[in-house]
Parts: C-alpha cells; sequence; structure tokens
C-alpha cells in the first residue's frame, strides 16, 4: 500500500502571485474573444453583406458558434497536455494562440476586397480562438484552486470569474469610445480593427507574466509519483463520465446565462429595443463592471453557505428574473436597459462564481485539467455558443421579444435538478491523484485523520 503526500499549503504572497498571473491571462484571452461578440453587428455588414440585416447576423453568430464547437477539443487537447507537461506550460500557450488569432482577424481583408474568401479566415481564425478558449478557463481555475486553502477556495477562484466579467467590460467599453468617436463610416472600414489589434501587446505581457510562474504543488506531487501517470483521455471518460455529465448540466445554465447577459443583450437592445449604439456599450459596460465586482463577494459566500445552496440559488435567480429582465430592456431607455442586464446579472455571476470552483473540486488530480476542460467546453459549446443563434432565431421565428427569456428560464429549470444530483464539495479532499477516485465531503463521510489522506493500494 503507498500512500499519497499532500503538498504544503501555499503562502499567501504565492497564492497572489498565482491568482494575478491567472486572471491577468484570463483578462487578455476573454477580451480578445468577447470582441467579436460587441461587434457583431459590424462584422455582419463587413464579412456578410445582405439587404437582410438579420440573415447577417444569423450568419455572424454562426461563425461565432464555429468558435465554441472546436472548444471541446481544444479542451481535450489542452487538459490532457496540462494533465501531462503542466498547467502553467499549457496556460501560457493558450495566451499566444489567442491572441495570435484575435490579431489575424484586425488584419483580414473584407468581403468588398476578397468576396466569400473573407468569411472562410474569418473563421479559420474564429477556429483556432475556440480551440485556445478551449484550454483556457478550466486550466486557469485549476492552477488557481491547486494553490488554494481548502476552505477558500471559492474565494481564490472566484478572480477568474471576475477576471472573465472584467475582460468583457473592458472590451465593451473599448467598442464604445470607438462607435462614440468614430463616424459610421470609419467604424464600418478601420475603426473595427482596433480591438483585434490591441490583442498582440496584451497577449504578450500575459504570455510573460505566466512564463514565470510555478508549477501548482498538487500537480507537482503527481509528477513525483510513478504510479499516477496520467490516465489516457478514453479512461478519464470512462471513469469520470458520470461527474461530467451531471455537472455539464449545470454548467449549461451558466453557459447560457453569461453569453445571453454579456454577448446578445448587446445585439437585442440594438435590434430589438431600438436603443442607440453608444448607449447599448455604455449600458453593457456598467453592468459587465457590477458582475466583475460583485464575483469576489459571491465567492466568500459560496465557501460560508457551500456549493449547493449556491448552485439553487443561481437557478432561481435566473429562473425568476430573466423574463421580467427582458421585458424591462425592452421598454426602450438606458436605464431599463441597464436595469435588465443588472438583474440578468444576479443569476449569471452566482452561477459562474460556483462553476468555478466546482470545476476542480469534483474530479482528482491527475486527470483534473482534462475532465473539466472538457465538461465546461462540451457545455459551452452547446449552450454558450448557440445563445446569440439561438436567441436571434427564436425571435424571427416567433414574433415573441421574450423567447430567449422562455429559453433561460427553461435551462435553469434544467440546471436546479443538476443541482441537487451534484454532491456537496465544500471542504472535500483534492489530494486524491488516483483518477478513478474522488472522496466524499465532509457531510457525506467520516470526520476522521484517516479519511483526509487518500490512498492507493
Amino acid at each position: 500500500m503507498t500512500m499519497l503526500h499532500t503538498a504544503p499549503p501555499s503562502s499567501k504572497s504565492t497564492l497572489r502571485k498565482v491568482t494575478g498571473a491567472a486572471a491577468a491571462g484570463t483578462v487578455v484571452e476573454w477580451f480578445d474573444f468577447a470582441i467579436y461578440g460587441f461587434l457583431a453587428p459590424v462584422i455582419a455588414r463587413t464579412f456578410f453583406p445582405s439587404s437582410d440585416d438579420i440573415t447577417g447576423l444569423l450568419q455572424t453568430f454562426a461563425v461565432f458558434a464555429v468558435a465554441f464547437a472546436l472548444r471541446p477539443l481544444g479542451g481535450a487537447f489542452f487538459g490532457a497536455l496540462g494533465d501531462r507537461i503542466g498547467r502553467k506550460k499549457v496556460l501560457a500557450l493558450t495566451v499566444l494562440l489567442m491572441s495570435g488569432a484575435t490579431a489575424a482577424i484586425g488584419l483580414l481583408p473584407t468581403y468588398s476586397s476578397i468576396g466569400i474568401w473573407a468569411a472562410v479566415l474569418l473563421t479559420l481564425a474564429r477556429s483556432v480562438q475556440g480551440l485556445s478558449a478551449g484550454g483556457e478557463y478550466a486550466g486557469a481555475v485549476t492552477y488557481v484552486i491547486e494553490h488554494a486553502p481548502a476552505d477558500q477556495r471559492s474565494r481564490y477562484s472566484s478572480w477568474m470569474p471576475a477576471a472573465t466579467f472584467s475582460s468583457f467590460s473592458a472590451a465593451a467599453l473599448l467598442c464604445y469610445l470607438l462607435t462614440a468617436n468614430l463616424s459610421a463610416e470609419a467604424m464600418d472600414t478601420w475603426g473595427w480593427c482596433i480591438p483585434f489589434l490591441v490583442a498582440v501587446p496584451l497577449g504578450l505581457v500575459a504570455f510573460y507574466i505566466r512564463q514565470r510562474l510555478d508549477e501548482s504543488p498538487m500537480f507537482q506531487e503527481v509528477l513525483k509519483s510513478a504510479s499516477t501517470a496520467h490516465a489516457p483521455l478514453r479512461d478519464t471518460l470512462a471513469l469520470q463520465w458520470k461527474p461530467m455529465l451531471t455537472l455539464g448540466g449545470y454548467i449549461s445554465l451558466t453557459a447560457l446565462s453569461f453569453y445571453t447577459f454579456s454577448t446578445y443583450m448587446n445585439t437585442f437592445l440594438r435590434e430589438v429595443a431600438n436603443l442607440p449604439a453608444d448607449q447599448v456599450l455604455m449600458s453593457n459596460v456598467i453592468a459587465l463592471a457590477f458582475a466583475a465586482a460583485m464575483a469576489p463577494v459571491l465567492g466568500r459566500v459560496c465557501d460560508r453557505v457551500g456549493r449547493r445552496a449556491t448552485m439553487v440559488a443561481s437557478s432561481v435567480l435566473l429562473g425568476g428574473l430573466a423574463v421580467p429582465a427582458y421585458l424591462l430592456a425592452s421598454t426602450g431607455g438606458f436605464g431599463n436597459a441597464l436595469a435588465g442586464q443588472l438583474l440578468l446579472a444576479l443569476g449569471a455571476v452566482t452561477a459562474n462564481v460556483v462553476t468555478a470552483v466546482l470545476l476542480s473540486e469534483v474530479f482528482p488530480t491527475a486527470v483534473r485539467y482534462t475532465a473539466s476542460a472538457i465538461t465546461y467546453n462540451v457545455s459551452y459549446a452547446i449552450f454558450g455558443g448557440t445563445a446569440p443563434l439561438v436567441a436571434t432565431f427564436l425571435i424571427a421565428s416567433t414574433g415573441n421579444k421574450l423567447a430567449p427569456a422562455i429559453y433561460l428560464t427553461a435551462i435553469a429549470a434544467c440546471a436546479l435538478l443538476a443541482a441537487f444530483l451534484l454532491p456537496e464539495t465544500r471542504g472535500r479532499s483534492m489530494t486524491s491523484l488516483v483518477p478513478g477516485q474522488i472522496e466524499a465531503s465532509p457531510e457525506n463521510r467520516a470526520s476522521t485523520p484517516a479519511s483526509n489522506t487518500a490512498r492507493q493500494s
């Protein structure tokens, strides 16, 4: 019988350094990814010119969804790589890929220059973005949580959703400044390129920061143990499919609410509520900044009340407030648009905060990056990447401007069921290095010293 030793806890200074570096890279990754959504109307005119604005938007959001379709592949590839060679190396690589692909979009010739090939090249660049994004978020939260104290995991991991909302807020702010200060012609001609080209310096800075990090202590323990080599992808899926499926059921709400709130509302307010573009973007900036500020607060709450209570709260908030939020936003005016987004933000932030910590607590160390990345990205591909496309289609086909809210309410009900099926993981030991073993939470096992040590026969 071989005893697996736990890694010593990280110091507060190391935790601050690790959290800051992971968050900085996440800001860059999702800033790059967010720009496309905020500039969707401009991109539609530039790459998919059509006499029907809805048709152009549908084509633009179809390419938006393509990037998400490749995220599971990126999650599987970079997840397996991260479980094999380490978290920090993969996180440095993904931020470079994302920045390069984003800058490429800003340099693409338009439809008027090369015809359909402009859309083909745009799709290829978005595909590289999708592959990169697939390895980013789950890896960043895994890296942070593997340093964090057991009773403060959500506190530290909540900085990743805070970074994500901050990056979307920064992207919206830059798009607002350009829209407010450039003519429509200038914006369509060259202004839209600027946010994409900003990716180059941001990506280089994030790469430098991440490259200087040390590997996580839990992963170092895996490397020391010859008996805990990384499991092949097929073994990971065979051993972890049940928790992956259940957690994915809940993350469907996280994905849909995030992209409904952060991306589609921008289009909804322009095309349905007929709000001027600059007012739409400013309301986006404020709502996303509010979400970013709320994330660390809710992280502490999640550590106090537990994961299940937080999941239930997010499902109830989104299920109960989706329709009122859309009703309010659709009435027109800056104040109503902002109020509607803030209502959606309450549930979306709560869901994102608890998802961040669950991604690492549900799976054992040796397969954590792989299992969490696949689970997260499959859910986001199905429900997040398609959110703007489905919402636009639902309104166009039904004529009901509340159709996206009804869709969100239905998914919230399904996520509520998943919340009760998932075990409470607050305080769960994460020291098991055996891919097939997941320890029970304190609520479901005897509180004995022996139970806190993972063993392998």
